[in-house]
């Protein structure tokens, strides 16, 4: 079962390439590349910085390992959309185990879903609180009502493509301008030291994990972009070039080429986003936590842009506003999107409502992009606290990956195409990003339950 809402398109041939064709292959990973772009989102803009002030250098391991090992899981469940054709939560719905109108997994992602709902509501609290810090001298609630407004009015109208490629010249500008203020910081008093880099490959954990479980959850790919990822795929990626499997000899090579593009992608991308997170924490443990900085709710934005002020002067100050803004109104903007399509999804599995056609489900989705900035906002009138919001979603999506990972593993050995399958090195990785996943899932689970004893 396919679910692209758009009109079935010409079927793109494998791709095909020698690595010396480097122009050709560009033109091919473009497209995906828009699609999985994930470079800088709310972990890396807040809740990295934050781990970084809290407990300095000591984590960076830890930073490149939370965005190494998503990647395999990615990969798989990209593997899964583009071969089956089927959505993230029709797959999970597919898991053996116990049922209760739907799988046990689906159960657990819809808690997850619930506490998402605090984290977007937090980004819009942080855009709004970016707003005022850049000179907008109007009340907060009235912005974050803009904000909302503005995201669902131009889904509505399918301004999709405008707001996602302004976004990204923004995103990318100042990802560079962060790059570069790692570089720039060892003119600054805060230069970082060969002992200082060291000192973060000591492979320890703070007696607290509560901030590094939560950045683990949204840093790099998310548990929630794991599971938007298939439908991109679907709907306007791969599995749109690929087409449904008829069991044909060229639908398999079209396949395998599709796969490899998808893999040089998700490669890509994390080379860019570990980079970023990376120069993120630096600057938060080099600057913030020298400074004794916490990033705290109201002053959220404020202490953050201390990492450009310290670095550049305090004439960047506007430099980092702009890019907050960009970066949490598209994070915005594209979870809206995606927990959009997520919402009529989950319609069909826990309810007997079911779109009866490509056109139903688009009018359904448009309607969710009403509704869920409407949430987001009054979450955020209601309650406030824009860094408890956010962390209230990364804790649960740091405790649905394990899951995730698991589900991952099922894929892989159930597919009904061995010769697509992932090679014996990749399955090796899965299975270690499985493990690490887990391990850290349950030190979080033993940390709180030996807190509330105490």
């Amino acid at each position: 079962m396919t679910t692209p809402s758009n009109p079935a398109p010409s079927l793109a041939p494998a791709p095909e390439w020698a690595p010396t064709r480097l122009r050709p292959l560009l033109r091919q990973l473009g497209p995906g590349l828009i699609v999985s772009s994930i470079i800088v989102g709310s972990g890396e803009l807040i809740v990295t910085p934050k781990l970084g002030a809290e407990v300095g250098f000591t984590l960076l391991w830890f930073i490149i390992l939370g965005c190494l090992v998503k990647v395999f899981v990615q990969l798989e469940f990209g593997r899964y959309a583009i071969t089956r054709g089927r959505t993230m939560l029709q797959a999970m719905d597919s898991l053996p185990g116990p049922r209760l109108i739907v799988s046990w997994l689906l159960w657990l992602w819809l808690g997850m879903f619930i506490c998402v709902m605090p984290q977007v509501a937090g980004m819009v609290g942080g855009t709004a609180t970016a707003l005022r810090l850049g000179g907008i001298n109007v009340p907060l609630p009235a912005l974050a009502i803009a904000i909302g407004g503005s995201c669902a009015v131009l889904l509505v109208l399918g301004r999709y493509r405008l707001v996602e490629t302004a976004s990204m010249v923004m995103v990318g500008v100042f990802t560079v301008g962060t790059m570069v203020a790692v570089a720039v910081l060892q003119t600054t008093p805060y230069a970082v030291t060969g002992e200082q880099l060291v000192s973060g490959f000591a492979f320890g954990l703070p007696a607290d994990v509560a901030t590094a479980f939560g950045a683990f959850g949204v840093i790099g790919v998310g548990a929630t972009e794991l599971i938007y990822y298939p439908y991109w795929c679907l709907e306007k990626g791969y599995g749109v070039k690929v087409g449904e499997d008829d069991g044909t000899e060229e639908w398999r090579r079209r396949a395998q080429g599709w796969l490899r593009v998808m893999k040089i992608d998700a490669w890509v991308c994390f080379a860019l986003y570990t980079t970023t997170t990376v120069a993120f924490y630096l600057l938060g443990a080099a600057v913030l936590h020298a400074k004794g900085m916490l990033v705290e709710n109201q002053r959220m934005i404020e202490v953050l842009s201390l990492m450009y002020r310290e670095t550049f002067g305090e004439w960047s100050l506007w430099m980092f506003v702009v890019g907050a803004i960009a970066v949490l109104y598209s994070t915005i903007f594209g979870a809206t999107a995606s927990n959009a399509r997520l919402v009529v999804d989950a319609a069909g599995l826990f309810t007997p409502f079911r779109p009866r056609s490509s056109e139903a489900r688009v009018r359904w989705i448009k309607v969710s992009c009403v509704l869920l900035p409407a949430i987001f906002t009054a979450v955020y009138l209601g309650f406030g606290n824009p860094v408890q919001l956010v962390f209230i979603g990364a804790i649960a999506q740091g405790l649905m990956l394990p899951f995730l990972a698991g589900a991952a593993i099922y894929f892989h050995f159930t597919s009904p195409h061995r010769e697509l399958r992932a090679g014996p090195y990749s399955l090796a990785c899965l299975l270690l990003a499985v493990a690490s996943m887990i391990a850290l899932g349950g030190y979080q689970v033993f940390s709180e339950v030996s807190r509330w004893l105490r």
